[in-house]
């Protein structure tokens, strides 16, 4: 199996794995039967880990320790605006972590965020496993169009914690569109307009036989179904405070049933009119048990988020003002995300490029069957598909003045490279450094510091005489080269940059052998689980057949042997189950079936 790569989602609210079968892209469901998983982590307090839907059962009855969204605060600095807002609405606690990085404090324990990326990652893999019959050690994992590199390297992380090779991180627009066009020999410009629980792309591109070219792609990290739940839990907090004068957020349990009851209501909303909220027993004012009922209509949740979808088209606008591109070019849109299920999104949508967007692709499914074709394409060695994508943020270097200076612009297709000839800006300057720089500010602070090197050796002249030729170069994989060599004496310096998730190589480590330690322990109480069922299952019908056992034998010369026997073989198994002895309960139960199968033909013979 280790050839089989499969596909995933790794989404904000559920997520999806998939895999190419026959040459045919398919979605594995789960344990459930469902083809989505909620990417919901839960920590009980015996340090047991729950994932998926088990996780979202029990997040109102174990809110603080129930982490949701995670995606959100992926590769974030501590104190961005977006952690500050999470921290604000999250029913779990989020604490400062020892590299500037962002953690979640659940049981005592503080957790990486992509530690608990890794947790769903892994789920995924688990899914693909059972459904394979067989290892699964590679991957190809997808992420907003607009993640920068640090939010790609920590979702890298994730799945080498998980337990996972990522062969490919593909942007989800992209992966989209792999699906959309995949078999079908098109040409024509499409829109992937892809409103996920938690971020926001619109991606332009050109299919045309088999080849996949991102033309632009744009979007917001943090503009997703959240914001919309946050908008119905609002106006539910703010009429609930009106008439009790209680802010419902500052419990943690009513603000989970807020959180979960406000999902459902934005749900129902796309297919009626108008959906009832009802909560009963939501907190208590002294002795009185207060409940909160409101009915909410379709009308009034899009008065509520009119300048969420506002913000949406304002990107796509944007977007194609900067690609060049008419609005009457775009001949297909592709609707991508659970929310995108919002009546008034498609309406707007529809009147912003004036075509009515396709209904041929599944929004929570599509992703995913996406990265499982970019999987299966980059593992043959004679593949249809060629994917053309670009780098979605301009890279550059720090110039004089601390102004940025842009070699690579946004929505260059990769692979790529270029170079630009500087100059010294100081007489007798002997050393440059290169800061080298990730974004779209003027003002070289305000982007992100990819990494940094310097180039010494040059020459003592007066300023401006000596050049200095800075070349960047991005692969395939979008891994970022960067180098600076003297053109007087061929004297060079480079880097390749390596971004970060906020973690050391050896906490990384740590964490890749505490999760195959974890995993060895849940497959071992697993066996043991089953072990169990099944010595308690041939105990109860053990003691059901002893009063028959005994009428058959009764004066056999065996028969009270046999019994006893038995009886000591019950008590071996129920010592085993509680000492938690695997082997010793395996022999026992392996015993008493043979027990068991004797007993029932003496029974069966006695009655004939």
């Amino acid at each position: 199996m280790s050839d089989r790569v499969i596909g995933i989602d790794l989404g904000t609210t559920n997520s999806c794995v998939a895999i190419v079968e026959n040459g045919t892209p398919v979605v594995i469901p789960n344990k459930g039967g469902y083809k989505t998983t909620p990417s919901m982590v839960a920590i009980m307090e015996s340090g047991k880990r729950l994932c998926g839907h088990i996780a979202k059962r029990q997040a109102i009855t174990n809110a603080e320790h129930t982490v949701y969204a995670a995606k959100r605060l992926i590769g974030r600095k501590w104190g961005s605006p977006a952690v500050r807002q999470t921290m604000e609405q999250a029913s779990y606690k989020i604490i400062e972590g020892p590299h500037d990085d962002v953690r979640i404090e659940l049981r005592s324990h503080s957790y990486s965020i992509p530690e608990i990326s890794a947790y769903i990652l892994q789920e995924m893999k688990s899914i693909a496993e059972e459904y394979l019959g067989g290892t699964v050690d590679k991957a190809v994992v997808t992420v907003p169009a607009y993640f920068n590199d640090g939010q790609r390297q920590a979702t890298k992380d994730a799945g080498r914690i998980a337990g996972l090779d990522v062969i490919r991180i593909i942007n989800e627009p992209t992966a989209a569109a792999l699906a959309y066009g995949f078999g079908k020999q098109l040409e024509r410009k499409i829109a992937v307009f892809d409103l996920g629980g938690g971020t926001f792309d619109i991606s332009i591109l050109e299919l045309g036989n088999g080849v996949f070219e991102v033309i632009s792609t744009a979007g917001d990290t943090f503009l997703g179904g959240e914001d919309f739940d946050r908008r119905l839990i609002d106006w539910l907090v703010f009429g609930f405070q009106k008439e009790h004068q209680i802010d419902l957020r500052k419990d943690k349990m009513a603000l989970q049933r807020l959180k979960d009851v406000a999902e459902k209501a934005k749900c129902e909303l796309s297919t009626s009119r108008e959906a009832d909220i009802n909560l009963p027993f939501i907190i208590s004012k002294g002795s009185e048990a207060l409940h909160l009922q409101r009915t909410v209509t379709r009308e009034k949740l899009e008065e509520l988020t009119s300048d969420l979808v506002d913000r949406t088209i304002s990107i796509c606008r944007n977007t194609l003002i900067e690609a060049d591109i008419e609005k009457s070019a775009i001949e297909d849109v592709i609707l991508v995300g659970g929310m995108t299920r919002m009546p008034k999104i498609q309406e707007v949508v529809a009147a912003f490029f004036g075509v009515e967007p396709c209904k041929g692709v599944h929004p929570d499914e599509v992703v995913a069957l996406g990265a499982a074709i970019q999987g299966s394409a980059l593992i043959e060695r004679e593949s249809d598909v060629l994917l053309l994508d670009v780098t979605p943020h301009s890279l550059g270097i720090m110039i004089q003045g601390g102004y940025f200076h842009s070699l690579i612009p946004q929505n260059t297709t990769v692979p790529t490279q270029t170079s630009h000839v500087y100059t010294t800006v100081k007489d007798n300057q002997t050393s440059v450094k290169i800061l080298v720089l990730q974004g779209e500010s003027e003002r070289a602070e305000d982007n992100e510091l990819l990494g940094e090197f310097i180039l010494s050796g040059l020459r003592r002249a007066a300023k401006g005489a000596v050049d200095i030729e800075v070349t960047f170069e991005i692969s395939a994989d979008g891994i970022v080269s960067v180098s600076a060599k003297d053109l007087e004496n061929g004297q060079k310096q480079a880097i390749t940059v390596t971004a970060t998730s906020g973690l050391t190589e050896e906490e990384i480590r740590q964490m890749v052998q505490e999760s195959r330690d974890y995993l060895v322990d849940q497959k071992a109480n697993e066996a043991f689980e089953k072990q169990k069922q099944a010595a308690e299952k041939l105990i109860d019908e053990m003691q059901t057949l002893f009063p028959r056992v005994e009428t058959a034998i009764a004066g056999a010369d065996f028969g009270q042997d046999a019994i006893k026997k038995a009886r000591s073989l019950m008590e071996r198994a129920q010592k085993a189950i509680a000492m938690h002895d695997v082997p010793t309960l395996g022999d026992a139960t392996e015993s008493l079936g043979r027990t068991l199968n004797m007993f029932r033909g003496v029974i069966a013979k006695t009655k004939a």
